[in-house]
């Protein structure tokens, strides 16, 4: 195995052109414009006709091999990361297919033909694991073969329903290899963890009109459940790596300099890292003691009580045997961090470390897998711009995945990192946009005509899908793609 660094060398970002305004669909929908912009977002993407996973997937792997001039015979390995597949068999060789067509109609040679090409499916994990999974791939291949990962996804919610605001589509494309540019992973140090969480987000196979069985593209999900689910997960991954680390909770989020966690919308992530601060005061000695105590003072509860709560072992999938998917686990740790969010520290703690890329991430919505990526790619292409010196520096990337599943990916910022994060590219990804009336944005979510196609050069469409059950020659539902140069 390989003692060589291994990590991130560069991102880039395919977002449809399709966007829904978040303050216009207050309007629409009679929502609240403040709360939806506190807590939410400003906009979100739609995949628009002739898209879909595969053909936004291919968009971005496309972007970043031409944006970071990849050798397509040195790309040994290339993953996806989705829960919007729309093929139960192939994943990422359908994006294979469409690179090697766009190489050839460029009169260039293909991906290798020795490239690995796994999809990974866990809710909005996939993508992380698939990096993983390519990290430890680059760790045991000798020479200088080169990973790339794509994380795509297409959020959908029933319109009406609570989720519908934080609706999304895109894809993030990452360039792994040794001796990274941008970013060095800690393989041994990541922490991971798992638990199954029964209803927490589900998308299961559904009857369709008495024809059979299909995918729903809305998931079932219940919405109190499923933050308690996160922030329990989050918590043991980051546990479980600072265990690894050989490091203190308190000393380790007052050196981190930046946090990207997976964000389904602005307020999540803000509350999962105020949460794991507090909890991890609890297990960091006198002085961990010292700040709880004070906190706790405040919020006019016990140290005792909330230590406890904190140390307690709590059985969340006994919250869906019980009936209870509204009752909170941490009632004390949730009053105390509501008074912890009012402290001048938690500037400090938590929103100065996680306020690189906020600000454009307001506008994608939940992409799902690429969700944790995309606001990655983000942090770093602004901290470039802004000439902020990050080399050597620590950086967190926690994802998570419905079900449920945390990953705590401890990152340290490469020698000469802004040469490579100036290629991201994530201001220009957003300059697309166009936006949907009522009427198209109805008829769009609808699966109808909706809007005209909005298609860019160097991208991938839907040309036609198959239609043919005959016995010599059968490709009903398959999909074929065409290149737009």
């Amino acid at each position: 195995m390989s003692t060589e660094a291994v990590g991130i060398s560069g991102f880039a970002v395919y977002l449809p052109p399709h966007r829904v305004d978040l303050r216009q669909w207050c309007r629409w929908t009679g929502s609240s414009w403040d709360k939806v912009g506190s807590v939410v977002g400003t906009g979100f993407r739609m995949a628009g006709p002739g898209q879909n996973v595969y053909s936004m997937a291919a968009t971005s792997a496309l972007r970043l091999m031409d944006q970071y001039d990849v050798d397509p015979g040195r790309v040994r390995f290339l993953a996806l990361g989705t829960e919007s597949s729309t093929d139960n068999s192939a994943g990422a060789v359908i994006v294979r297919g469409m690179l090697d067509a766009a190489m050839q109609e460029r009169g260039v040679t293909g991906l290798s033909r020795q490239c690995e090409v796994p999809e990974f499916k866990h809710a909005c994990l996939g993508g992380v694991y698939a990096m993983k999974g390519a990290l430890r791939f680059l760790a045991t291949e000798p020479g200088d073969a080169v990973a790339i990962v794509i994380s795509a996804d297409i959020a959908k919610y029933e319109l009406g329903s609570s989720g519908e605001a934080t609706q999304g589509a895109g894809a993030v494309a990452l360039l792994l290899e040794k001796r990274p540019a941008l970013l060095e992973v800690d393989l041994a140090a990541c922490g991971s963890a798992s638990a199954y969480r029964a209803i927490d987000f589900r998308k299961p196979m559904v009857r369709a009109n008495g024809h059979g069985n299909c995918f729903r593209e809305t998931p079932v999900f219940n919405g109190k459940y499923s933050t308690t689910c996160y922030l329990d997960e989050s918590l043991q991954a980051i546990r479980e790596m600072l265990r690894r680390m050989g490091r203190d909770s308190r000393e380790y989020f007052r050196r981190v300099a930046a946090v990207f966690m997976h964000r389904p919308y602005e307020r999540m992530p803000l509350n999962a890292l105020g949460f794991a601060y507090l909890a991890g005061l609890a297990s960091s000695g006198s002085a961990g003691h010292a700040e709880l105590a004070g906190y706790c003072q405040a919020a006019g509860v016990g140290i005792a009580e909330v230590v406890a709560e904190m140390h307690a072992t709590h059985d969340i999938l006994a919250l869906v045997r019980e009936g209870r998917l509204d009752r909170d686990p941490w009632p004390l740790t949730m009053q105390l961090l509501r008074e912890f969010r009012s402290h001048p520290l938690y500037e400090d703690i938590v929103a100065a470390r996680m306020r690189l890329g906020a600000q454009p991430m307001r506008e994608l919505g939940n992409v799902y897998s690429a969700s944790l990526l995309a606001w990655l790619a983000a942090g770093m292409e602004e901290a470039a711009q802004s000439a902020i010196d990050l080399g050597g520096r620590e950086v967190l990337a926690l994802g998570y995945g419905s079900g449920d599943a945390a990953e705590a990916m401890p990152m340290r910022v490469a020698p000469g990192w802004s040469r490579a994060a100036g290629r991201i590219g994530f201001a220009a990804a957003l300059e697309n946009a166009v936006d949907l009336t009522h009427d198209e944005y109805v008829a769009l979510h609808g699966g109808g005509s909706g809007p005209r196609p909005l298609t860019g050069r160097d991208e991938f469409v839907i040309d036609r899908v198959g239609t043919s059950i005959a016995a010599e020659f059968a490709d009903e539902g398959v999909e074929y793609y065409r290149y737009c140069r």
